[in-house]
């Protein structure tokens, strides 16, 4: 079978986000390391590349706080080295990359809309899935998903969506955006917050007032491997996803549960991402006629995380 076409949507000047010069895990390498591999990997020759395009205000104020916006680009333009918190590191450029990785997810809906056979894959920094409405958290600053999820909504009228998400944090910023929304079902699966950054994401949190049951968490304990996460994704989000019936996917893609990256305590292998994008090609041709957008979040040892954004990749572009 031929591969599906990638669309590699990115933006030089999201390496431009600077920070603090090589400490932080959250590096410009990351982006360069991936592009690299899928350049000279089997991807290449069904590989295509598209340029972000900066996300609009009224883009980010379906979620974002208008002020916080506003101190946030006044942050980054007066030099100030973080925001909110010194975890959240920022430069001159940060607020415009931030406006470019939160573009990235648009143009790869424009795109959906418009060509049939192709498979966007946001390659972008800084994340999102930690952000709240005026809250920036764990490196994230404008929440990508949420701004792409309302977009498609808005833009193209695709009202049902799903947000899958298996980074190995829980999207606190994701869930708190959908949470009372019966239009958006989010699901996740993460490192328990027991034993992991942001302390959100318990099994029973599952939505409220007309959103309650449109959000599904699922917790995996330290030391978590791939049949774990396999056995989720059969027993409870396809369930899940049958029942909800989405017209668009949108996948949070971390790769920071592999055993190698030490921002979590999972032990997933770079294979069990080649499984994820076979279940996410499927999931898309099964519910949505393969409306599915990816969108990276965290991954944060270089070498581990090119091979599994390769691995998804193959996977995605292979179908199951």
């Amino acid at each position: 079978m031929p591969l599906v076409p990638i669309v590699l949507i990115s933006h030089p000047d999201l390496l431009r986000h600077d920070t603090g010069g090589g400490l932080h895990p959250e590096v410009p390498e990351r982006l360069t390391a991936i592009r690299a591999r899928l350049a000279a990997g089997p991807l290449a020759a069904v590989l295509r590349e598209e340029t972000s395009r900066a996300a609009d205000w009224p883009d980010l104020l379906v979620y974002h706080d208008e002020a916080y916006l506003a101190r946030f680009e006044e942050a980054a333009l007066a030099g100030r080295s973080h925001l909110g918190h010194p975890d959240n590191q920022i430069s001159y450029d940060s607020f415009n990359a931030a406006l470019l990785a939160a573009g990235a997810g648009l143009v790869g809906i424009d795109l959906l809309e418009r060509e049939a056979g192709v498979l966007p894959f946001c390659s972008v920094r800084p994340p999102g899935h930690h952000a709240e409405r005026a809250l920036a958290l764990g490196f994230c600053f404008i929440n990508n998903i949420v701004v792409a999820a309302r977009y498609w909504q808005r833009r193209y009228g695709r009202r049902r969506l799903a947000v899958v998400d298996w980074d190995a944090h829980h999207g606190n910023g994701i869930q708190a955006a959908f949470e009372t929304d019966p239009e958006v079902l989010y699901a996740s699966i993460h490192e328990h917050p027991t034993f992991s950054f942001p302390g959100t994401g318990y099994s029973d949190e599952t939505g409220t007032g007309p959103g309650l049951g449109y959000t599904l968490n699922v917790p995996l304990p330290p030391g978590a491997h791939d049949a774990m996460v396999l056995a989720a994704l059969d027993e409870q989000l396809e369930p899940a996803l049958t029942a909800f019936a989405p017209e668009g996917l949108i996948v949070a893609a971390g790769l920071d549960g592999h055993r190698q990256d030490d921002m979590s305590g999972l032990a997933y292998s770079t294979g069990l991402y080649r499984r994820l994008g076979e279940r996410m090609a499927a999931w898309g041709r099964r519910y949505c006629q393969g409306r599915v957008l990816s969108i990276l979040e965290g991954g944060y040892e270089l070498e581990p995380l090119a091979a599994s954004v390769e691995a998804y990749l193959l996977g995605l572009a292979e179908g199951e």
